[in-house]
């Protein structure tokens, strides 16, 4: 099976997190073909390959393996065949290049010498994949790293790539506020503490916290995406479920904006004689960070194979990533990149329009689709020159 079939049976085969068997057996029969040696099961369904070729560093390509809740609406020929369910965020294109990398890795032992471990994680879109591999003990079934290499499909000119040294990608933290408040009849509010009024106001006040607590050269973010209450118009009711996602660059930021989301939460209660408010966290996301010199010796591989004009500095990205996990857990450093996906021709005209951020689909978009070419051929050829970079040639 070539690359582009086997990402389009990817693509039509998509698998939640923590849910993905097939594209786990997949990747371990890829592997096997190729030489590696192949452990399966590492935090569920996580699969790690190891090919070992003589003296030399060694390099870990992770890719992520999970699909989002997602109705895709692409009108692909090889759409998702699973109801609700979609690779809205390009995982299938990971899965891919890591495989057409292990391959090329292999067929060409001759070239280098050193160890290649290929990770493919699960459960990344939840935050937990990489922690759950590294429970379950990932570095006692495969040799430690020297470099954790990887990349991330996103809506730039296809084929370019780049990384972003130092935080590259934000911290992210979900988090769940119930307000408490006393229901009763709509016409009798003067009998109740009204949570859907204390929510609003705390909405409200979330809104300050990036504008008024946070400097301005500091860049983060707090979005209020999900509002529950209620079950009838003329019944207030006894509370409010607000979900919450935040994001920031720096430990010290985020830290400051949790304690100032429990504050507003508490003191809108307060203020309406409410009991206190629940808060709990979900899923959380560190940092991404990325290795200064070990980012710029990347790049400059890729400047030397692929050009000047095809590598760029994305800045930092407002999404989130666990594959720092994979390096902080032993010291090594990371170099995590952009892989262009989006049809050059339409990126431009978008560009010049000022339209980007409306007529390019990005990632978790239902329209999200990335081009097959030279997408997947530019991502198979950047891991095998990253890694080959860190090999001994």
């Amino acid at each position: 099976m070539t690359i582009e079939e086997l990402y389009r049976d990817l693509h039509a085969h998509p698998e939640l997190s923590f849910e993905e068997m097939r594209t786990a057996a997949i990747a371990a029969a890829e592997l096997r073909a190729a030489g590696f040696e192949v452990i399966e099961g590492i935090g569920i369904t996580g699969v790690a390959g190891v090919l070992r070729n003589g003296d030399g560093p060694t390099v870990l390509l992770r890719a992520d393996m999970d699909a989002l809740p997602v109705l895709e609406d692409t009108g692909l020929a090889y759409a998702s065949t699973v109801t609700g369910v979609m690779h809205a965020c390009g995982h299938d294109v990971h899965v891919a290049c890591l495989i057409g990398a292990a391959r090329e890795l292999a067929a060409t032992r001759a070239e280098w010498s050193g160890t290649v471990v290929a990770v493919f994680q699960p459960a990344e879109e939840v935050g937990g994949g990489a922690q759950a591999m590294l429970d379950d003990g990932l570095y006692e079934k495969v040799p430690v790293p020297d470099v954790v290499l990887g990349q991330h499909v996103g809506p730039a000119p296809a084929g370019t790539l780049g990384a972003h040294p130092g935080a590259a990608f934000a911290s992210a933290d979900s988090i769940d506020i119930t307000v408490r408040g006393r229901g009763g009849h709509g016409s009798r509010p003067e009998t109740t503490i009204d949570p859907i009024v204390i929510a609003a106001a705390v909405v409200g006040r979330l809104q300050s916290i990036v504008s008024r607590e946070i400097a301005p050269q500091e860049t983060s973010v707090v979005t209020v995406g999900r509002i529950n209450a209620g079950t009838k118009n003329n019944i207030i009711p006894e509370s409010a479920e607000l979900g919450l996602s935040m994001r920031a660059y720096s430990e010290e930021v985020r830290l400051r904006m949790i304690a100032a989301i429990k504050r507003i939460a508490r003191a809108e209660s307060a203020a309406s004689g409410a009991p206190e408010p629940i808060v709990e966290f979900a899923e959380s996301f560190p940092v991404t960070v990325n290795d200064r010199v070990a980012t710029e010796r990347t790049m400059d591989a890729f400047r030397s194979v692929f050009g000047e004009e095809a590598v760029i500095d994305p800045g930092p990205v407002s999404g989130s990533e666990d594959v720092g996990l994979l390096a902080t857990a032993v010291g090594v450093p990371l170099v995590y990149w952009i892989l262009g996906g989006a049809n050059t021709e339409a990126y431009l005209t978008a560009a010049n329009a000022g339209t980007i951020d409306r007529d390019i689909p990005s990632n978790h978009s239902s329209h999200f689709a990335p081009e097959i070419h030279p997408t997947l051929d530019r991502g198979v050829a950047a891991l095998v020159t990253a890694s080959r970079e860190w090999l001994r040639s």
